[in-house]
């Protein structure tokens, strides 16, 4: 799966380490709003019980970034998010809102974002969670049980829609110490991770000739039989 030529350009990464999940088409963002720099919300913390939950519950909703880029949110109609990191987002939506409320407070996060992870067995893939809003791309190598024992470090490439959703691709030689830059690689949702596989050559040998030495065991007792007919 996904071979590229050996004379194949991939895309040039520059290290985002300290860089944040961005938002793109088709997460799916929850979204709070409060007024008062979120005054109301930190009071009713502080009481605890089940008002609290209560509360936050019913302030809670939950909305999508079409393909576009935009969300369509209460008061605002369509505004533009993709692109944001979620404190730009939440900053961008409070000076959005202070036409309406006083000193509005906005909580982003963004749910439901997946990586796919092969991570080194060929066909082998698994779904990996993007729980946290800064994850790593040794955490989701790490989330998916870690490169299998085919799996070559050298070459593990990413795959990552563009603004314009064509896939770029990356390829990182994590086989070292200086890879950790690129192990550092924030992921975003719907990003492909492939750790190629080695080459069993000697498996391969073996499997394309048993059927010949299959064959030829079937021929050599066939003529054993006839000879002893005879």
């Amino acid at each position: 799966m996904f071979k590229t030529p050996t004379d194949y350009e991939f895309s040039q990464f520059s290290d985002s380490g300290y860089t944040n999940l961005r938002l793109q088409a088709n997460d799916q963002i929850q979204f709070r709003l409060f007024a008062n720099d979120g005054f109301k919300m930190i009071d009713l913390v502080s009481e605890g019980g089940t008002r609290e939950a209560s509360f936050l519950q019913r302030t809670s909703f939950l909305y999508f970034i079409d393909n576009l880029g935009s969300a369509k949110l209460p008061l605002l109609g369509k505004v533009r998010l993709a692109g944001m990191t979620l404190r730009e987002a939440e900053t961008f939506l409070e000076s959005k809102y202070v036409d309406y409320y006083k000193r509005p407070f906005v909580q982003l996060l963004v749910e439901s974002r997946r990586v796919v992870v092969f991570p080194g067995e060929g066909g082998d893939a698994r779904s990996v969670a993007l729980e946290n809003n800064n994850t790593t791309l040794l955490e989701v190598i790490g989330m998916a049980g870690g490169l299998s024992n085919r799996g070559n470090a050298k070459k593990v490439k990413v795959f990552r829609y563009d603004t314009d959703r064509t896939r770029k691709v990356y390829q990182f030689d994590l086989s070292t110490i200086d890879g950790l830059k690129y192990a550092d690689m924030v992921m975003q949702g719907d990003d492909v991770v492939y750790v190629q596989p080695n080459a069993e050559i000697a498996r391969g040998i073996v499997r394309d000739l048993s059927p010949i030495v299959t064959l030829l065991t079937s021929l050599v007792l066939i003529y054993s039989i006839s000879r002893t007919f005879k």
